[in-house]
């Protein structure tokens, strides 16, 4: 008994004195074990150590240390195997534990398996396997792991890699970002856990309780809740979806905006409004968007659309107001608009085509141009216009002009005009075409008076308290009301100056005929370029050739037919399938048999 201490404390000495000259050569050196055992067994190449009660085995290598209960070390390729309460420590950067771990002195590549724990300053990552390669400051695995940051929720992937130098993570499949706020998915998601800031790659999405953000590649502050989205991005607010080339997202304050080809679609209220910088404050149900902007009211038989220089559509889902300023105007099939400001409140119906005098020097659209109304070659203006649409059967129901109302239309044949002026007109509709106008309050008309073969008549020029006007189809029905004065002309007696009252302003150029027309006096577009966020940059091979060429070497070199460095290194990364790394069959096999443990 006496000799076997003594044939052990010496073979231990001996062998710390071989490692501590081996350190010179920056091989793995055995600062404590509590038991050294080198016998037949194991093979001349191996020693086994195994801790005591004073403490565990404590390894050293090139500024990292190790500790564990037992462990087998590979003299000739410098290589070790740790088993139990594993351990291992880099500065105050990497505490890494474990079941079971390898590590080359060689390669400095280490292999940790079994409830594996890696702890840096600013997250905790847990996963089944672990590769750490010391030489490149690098952790990998790729049989899912689980990285846990206080402020930030915690994040879980199949595949992922840590870059201690630039403190960075990359996780790649099925990657989850769980906040207690929102849920963030990808496949591909750099993280800084210095920062908290994360770049995403691929398809992804953030869902949180109030909105839903998707894009193709993206950037969120998980930190202050500030996103930034590019490629197919979009935002989903209640019942608002938000979409464009480049979409700016504030959780705090419930705030997005977007630049350039941007879509907001009411899903609620089957409308769209389009441009090209765009802002929307959810806590304010409102949204702002200029640069071309365009509003669609959609509806079955037609579509209604305004353009401006600016829109806002404010208020609650029930209860949208459109706002559309300067230069405002509007089209559909059988009838357009144009004014200065437009005013829609989707659910009354109403909408208000507004001069706003705003009395800025040289401002000749708002002094001299009054909102106009086309509808079947018919000319509608005055001081502001109403129309009133039916909400539920989407159909004009009436209008009402304010103010110096002006109808005029072209004589059907000649070159002429018919013209009715009065204080107020009011239009009725059916079947979205104007059937029944009422000129009230000093009203006068200019009439080309034709019979049901087209031949003039005669000019019919009057002034009465009020006009009616009906529309059968080609024909018109004039009925005065409260006649002054006025009588009916030949041609040729009716002097061609007076043919045109006082305010006479046909504005037939201007009538947008189409969508496109409502942009015909926009400035050219000359949208901002987005520079946004660098495509996704795919990282050199965890297992580099370099490592690969250091393993190659240290195979020529070994006597046995297989290096310990290399055995768990994977021929290929999975790309569609979990690949588990398979732990080695002496990881649940006891180091010591029963001999050897009465021995010592």
């Amino acid at each position: 008994m006496i000799k076997a201490i003594r044939y052990i404390i010496l073979l231990g000495c001996c062998f710390t004195t071989l490692l501590s000259y081996s350190q010179e050569q920056k091989r793995i050196f055995i600062e404590y074990s509590g038991f050294t055992v080198k016998d037949s067994l194991s093979g001349e190449n191996i020693t086994k150590f195994i801790r005591s009660d004073q403490g565990q085995i404590h390894i050293i290598h090139e500024g990292a240390e190790m500790w564990c209960d037992q462990a087998l070390y590979y003299q000739d390729e410098d290589f070790i195997e740790a088993y139990n309460n594993v351990r291992m420590v880099q500065g105050d950067t990497i505490n890494l534990t474990s079941n079971y771990a390898e590590y080359s002195g060689i390669t400095q590549l280490a292999f940790a398996a079994g409830d594996v724990v890696l702890t840096e300053p600013q997250s905790r990552l847990t996963t089944d396997t672990l590769y750490f390669n010391r030489a490149s400051q690098q952790a990998f695995y790729q049989s899912y792991g689980k990285v846990v940051r206080d402020s930030s929720g915690t994040i879980t992937s199949r595949v992922g890699r840590y870059d201690i130098n630039l403190s960075k993570y990359r996780f790649l499949k099925e990657v989850v970002l769980v906040n207690p706020d929102y849920t963030l998915n990808t496949n591909q998601l750099d993280y800084y856990p210095d920062t908290s800031e994360a770049y995403m790659y691929g398809p992804s999405t953030i869902v949180g309780d109030s909105s839903k953000v998707y894009c193709e590649r993206g950037y969120y502050d998980t930190k202050n809740d500030l996103g930034y989205f590019i490629k197919n991005s979009r935002i989903e607010y209640d019942n608002r979806i938000v979409e464009g080339d480049s979409l700016y997202f504030d959780r705090n304050r419930s705030f997005a905006s977007a630049s350039n080809n941007i879509k907001v679609t009411d899903t609620l209220n089957n409308s769209i409004i389009k441009g090209h910088y765009a802002e929307v404050h959810r806590a304010k149900d409102s949204v702002f968007i200029t640069n071309r902007a365009l509003a669609i009211t959609v509806q079955e038989q037609d579509s209604v659309y305004i353009h401006a220089d600016t829109l806002m559509v404010t208020g609650k889902p029930e209860h949208r107001i459109t706002r559309a300023f300067y230069n405002a105007k509007m089209y559909k099939s059988d009838m357009s608009g144009k004014a200065d400001s437009i005013h829609a409140d989707h659910k009354t119906g109403l909408t208000q085509l507004i001069n706003l005098k705003r009395f800025f020097k040289g401002d000749e659209f708002s002094t001299a141009r009054r909102p106009v109304l086309w509808n079947e070659g018919n000319q509608m203006t005055g001081d502001s216009i109403h129309l009133i649409s039916n909400v539920e059967t989407e159909e004009l129901d009436s209008l009402k002009v304010f103010d110096n109302a002006f109808l005029i239309s072209k004589d059907s044949i000649g070159d002429g005009y018919n013209q009715i002026k009065g204080q107020k007109l009011i239009g009725l509709f059916k079947d979205n075409e104007l059937y029944n106008v009422d000129i009230i309050k000093n009203a006068e008309i200019i009439f080309y008076t034709r019979d049901d073969k087209d031949t003039l008549i005669g000019i019919n020029k009057s002034k009465s308290g009020s006009i009616n006007m009906q529309f059968d189809g080609p024909y018109k029905i004039v009925t005065l009301i409260n006649q002054v004065d006025g009588d009916i002309y030949p041609e040729s007696m009716f002097p061609k100056t007076a043919r045109q009252f006082r305010g006479f302003d046909w504005r037939g150029d201007e009538q947008p005929k189409s969508v496109e027309d409502l942009f015909s006096d926009d400035p050219p577009l000359d949208l901002p370029t987005i520079k946004g966020l660098d495509p996704f940059v795919p990282e050199e091979e965890f297992f580099d050739e370099a490592l690969l060429q250091k393993i190659e070497k240290i195979e020529s070199n070994t006597k046995t037919k297989e290096s310990k460095a290399g055995r768990n290194i994977p021929k290929k990364i999975p790309k569609d399938k979990k690949n588990p790394v398979i732990l080695p069959k002496t990881l649940n096999q006891p180091l010591v048999n029963k001999k050897e443990k009465k021995g010592n």
